[in-house]
């Protein structure tokens, strides 16, 4: 298959307001904004507003992308944000999310993570439903595989005569009074019909139009996705709902945090009642099988987050905890002057380490924070370069001395050879370089 896996991290967020005069714009962009460092690529909001969408995406950051303009078009009380990470793959504009599908009602889907079953999966869409793929990115199967379960719930309900397809009204009129007739169980038997058809991770949420939005998240809990809520300031009370990869977007948003949608199941925010609506699509799923991606806490999210009930942060001081005593356990004699960190996320675990080592803790190494990160620049040399792009040595720090560097992760290992001769460069006698993740048994 030639699909790209490049939704792998991403961020994603939706937003339930239950005044319809409200405006959910400012509050995705904000969220969005907060959700930067899961995505640098392409950003897309997408809102319903009279049974309208109201869509805008495009390559950049969140800032550059939606102007005051933009913004203004973005009405209505509903609506799906995204984030894009960027791969070494393609990254056109048409595969910035929101994706849209016209049929059934209007569909759009916001996802993160990656399908590893694409092959048979494009074969289902084009041939067995008949229905055209026209990117790369494996959410255009995701919508299109939800869109055709939706569109047969749709005809089910025709043809029990729960919703006429006949009467007065015209066609806008009838096609309100489907959406209407649609209720959580048909919902719940789409989002099951994608559960169980598409393998891999992934979290994601549909906004259907003028139905609601649906939450979902893979059988196994690879990729997070929680739900946070609030009483609504409007007069007729309320309240008001929040989708997001990261509770930190919640609290920002001055949202609670609920709970993370569990492995196998559903959310369902009605747009019509306000009402929320839960469901395991698939009970053997959860809670057993959840394995979340060590990755979100060694690296990809914000420290101040909270996923799967455990903070991000005090995963990380842990990892430099558990790191200090297999040193003092494999180096009982060990020659350390000074733990520095390599910027940033390693931070929190070289404090802890340094601690437990009884060894002073510096900063050696700044950071340029407009440089793109570097493990996902295509081509090695690239990459090589970048790394003196990116981080500067404090020289004094390095002397004459016997340091330990602590990285959250090794990936390649390019950007670390690199850094280990920047310390060497900048005189260290010896150098000790480390990784605060533990080491990876159980690939998901």
């Amino acid at each position: 298959s030639n699909q790209s896996n490049n939704n792998k991290m991403c961020g994603i967020i939706a937003l339930l307001l239950s005044d319809p005069a409200a405006h959910v714009n400012q509050a995705l962009f904000d969220g969005l904004t907060v959700l930067q460092h899961r995505g640098q690529d392409a950003a897309g909001i997408v809102t319903a507003d009279n049974r309208r969408l109201h869509l805008r995406k495009s390559n950049g950051l969140v800032k550059d992308v939606f102007h005051t303009h933009h913004m203004s078009q973005l009405r209505g009380n509903v609506g799906l944000g995204h984030v894009r990470y960027p791969t070494a793959g393609s990254s056109s504009c048409a595969e910035a999310q929101p994706l849209y599908t016209n049929y059934p009602f209007g569909i759009c889907v916001a996802h993160n993570g990656n399908l590893t079953n694409t092959g048979d999966l494009e074969g289902l869409v084009r041939d067995g439903m008949m229905r055209h793929v026209n990117t790369e990115s494996d959410s255009e199967l995701l919508l299109n595989i939800f869109a055709e379960a939706m569109a047969e719930q749709a005809k089910s309900a025709v043809t029990s005569g729960k919703s006429s397809n006949g009467g007065s009204g015209g066609a806008g009129a009838r096609a309100a009074a489907l959406a209407d007739s649609i209720t959580k169980s048909e919902v719940f038997a789409a989002i099951t019909r994608v559960l169980t058809t598409c393998e891999g991770g992934y979290a994601g949420i549909y906004l259907i139009n003028g139905i609601g939005l649906v939450a979902f998240r893979d059988p196994h809990g690879i990729r997070p996705i929680v739900l946070g809520a609030k009483k609504s300031g409007a007069d007729g009370g309320g309240t008001d709902y929040v989708l997001a990869s990261e509770s930190v977007a919640i609290d920002t948003l001055g949202f609670t945090l609920q709970r993370d949608v569990l492995p196998g199941e559903a959310i369902f925010l009605d747009m019509r009642s306000g009402e929320c609506h839960t469901h395991q699509c698939l009970p053997d799923a959860a809670p057993a099988s959840l394995s979340p991606c060590i990755f979100e806490y060694v690296y990809f999210a914000r420290p101040d987050s909270i996923m799967d009930g455990v903070s991000v942060y005090e995963t990380r001081l842990k990892m430099g905890e558990r790191l200090a005593q297999k040193i003092e356990r494999v180096y009982p004699q060990h020659d350390i002057d000074v733990v520095i960190p390599i910027p940033d996320t390693s931070r929190t675990s070289a404090l802890q380490a340094a601690y437990i080592l009884g060894r002073p803790f510096r900063e050696g190494f700044i950071k340029n924070r407009y440089i793109a990160r570097t493990f996902i620049m295509p081509g090695q040399v690239n990459r090589r370069k970048s790394v003196r792009l990116k981080l500067n040595t404090i020289k004094s720090e390095f002397a004459g001395r016997n340091v330990l560097l602590v990285d959250d992760s090794i990936v390649r290992g390019t950007t670390a050879r690199e850094i280990v001769q920047m310390a060497r460069d900048a005189g260290a006698r010896k150098v000790y370089f480390t990784s605060a993740a533990p080491p990876i048994r159980y690939p998901n």
